[in-house]
């Protein structure tokens, strides 16, 4: 019965996460999906078609930046305070950020204002989405079976594409509007929207429980040193390993899914439906594919799935522009599915687990946080800008895919310079014996009991 019940609980957490976690990255999404067909017009109209797109992917990448930001001080406060607190509170950073750039008056209205604006506001998604991806990965995992950690991390990651769907869905609806209306006013009503889903996402958050492995976790809080402090002395080299492993998968998702749009609707001329309605087949499948990826690295372990799919973003580099350059709805519809249910799945939603058990308790959320967000504003800002200027001064695609390749190469160094985790147990505090501890720095090791 005992085991039920546990069972039970952590069922309801994970798809709670996976339900505030979709909030979040249907806000994160939608502005992406935004920025590649109308905010150009919008917000940069003096601009011409190259620079308006550079200027609104330049915005893109300077939120990535403020991700560790984000991941540092949520992340801090996680691991001091709890878990469920700052998830609230990120969901409603999220919830006003995206709700206001709905309001937000274009160039037209208020001249220079408009993109500043925008540019503020996306940093305050930025700054929310930091403390989000760490706080419900950690939450899912602590309250997971130990058998099981590899499924129940992924539930929250199914957010993601659930979230991409339902972002790109809304907009497709409201596109389908005259081209005049769409840019007066349809553009704006999908981010409206999203009060909804935060105030469900919020409700859900505020009724989950704070986790176990905290609760334990929390009498000596107070008395270790900060948990950056705790990272550097003992994961330093576990943390710079963290940092370079998603690197396929933050160079590629964002080239595919956000930064392609802009490149099919603006060079291609394909049809703005063709590329949302590949996105939206892409993500739903994406939302199956990623639970049973995890359930495969509990059975067979963490790096071999992050590994396969770490290269499947990288072999799919060439071929990918090869079949969207079509211009097919079929082979575009292909094209996403191959890089976002296959290469995206295996590889985001493995990490969730696979990160999440190279730290223990007193700087899970800090160090998963902060290293998956330093690794997104090192890889995934530069390559939707760099994506966009290399079209632009060579009209070739070659170069982007030769980038997402060698990002493939890099990921696939680091994961094999970590230690496969699936069958070890999650530690509570600092531990020599975790094969995942820098033992050079015991000596600096705090004193803290289980």
């Amino acid at each position: 019965m005992q085991k039920i019940r546990t069972r039970n609980a952590s069922t309801k957490v994970a798809l709670a996460t996976m339900i505030g976690t979709a909030t979040e990255w249907y806000d994160y999404f939608l502005y992406g999906t935004a920025s590649a067909l109308v905010f150009d017009k919008l917000f940069f109209p003096n601009f011409s078609q190259v620079a308006g797109s550079l200027a609104v992917f330049a915005v893109f990448g300077i939120t990535l930046i403020v991700l560790p930001v984000g991941a540092a001080i949520f992340g801090h406060f996680g691991d001091r305070i709890g878990r469920k607190s700052m998830l609230v509170v990120s969901i409603l950073v999220m919830g006003i950020g995206t709700f206001v750039i709905g309001l937000l008056p274009t160039y037209e209205s208020i001249g220079i204002w408009a993109p500043l604006a925008l540019v503020v506001l996306r940093v305050l998604q930025g700054f929310a989405v930091g403390g989000e991806y760490g706080g419900a990965t950690t939450m899912a995992i602590e309250y997971a079976p130990a058998n099981r950690r590899g499924l129940y991390a992924a539930i929250p990651q199914v957010g993601n594409p659930l979230g991409m769907l339902l972002g790109t869905s809304t907009l497709y609806m409201f596109a389908k509007l005259p081209a005049s209306e769409f840019l007066a006013w349809g553009w704006r009503l999908p981010f409206l929207l999203s009060a909804v889903m935060v105030a469900i996402g919020l409700y859900i958050r505020l009724n989950i429980a704070e986790t176990p492995a905290f609760e334990r976790s929390r009498t000596n809080s107070q008395a270790r040193p900060a948990p950056l402090t705790l990272l550097w002395h003992h994961y330093r080299r576990t943390l710079i390993l963290v940092i370079l492993a998603p690197a396929a998968l933050n160079v590629g998702f964002y080239v595919y899914s956000a930064w392609s749009l802009s490149y099919l609707t603006h060079d291609l001329h394909v049809p703005i439906h063709v590329p949302l309605v590949a996105v939206m087949v892409a993500a739903a499948l994406n939302i199956f594919a990623q639970p049973l990826f995890g359930m495969l690295s509990d059975r067979i372990g963490r790096r071999p799935v992050y590994i396969g799919g770490s290269l499947w973003l990288g072999a799919a580099a060439f071929p990918f522009f090869w079949l969207i350059q079509s211009g097919s709805p079929v082979l575009v519809t292909i094209a996403m599915i191959l890089v976002i249910t296959i290469g995206h799945g295996a590889t985001y939603s493995v990490q969730a687990s696979f990160f999440s058990e190279l730290f223990d308790t007193s700087v899970r959320y800090s160090g998963l946080s902060i290293a998956y967000h330093l690794s997104a504003a090192l890889f995934s800002g530069p390559a939707t800008f760099l994506a966009a200027a290399m079209v632009a001064l060579t009209h070739q695609t070659w170069p982007i895919s030769a980038a997402i390749v060698a990002a493939s190469a890099l990921s696939f160094i680091a994961i094999l310079s970590l230690n496969e985790t699936h069958h070890l147990p999650m530690a509570d505090s600092p531990d020599p014996a975790n094969a995942n501890y820098d033992a050079e720095h015991a000596a600096t090791s705090p004193q803290t009991t289980q």
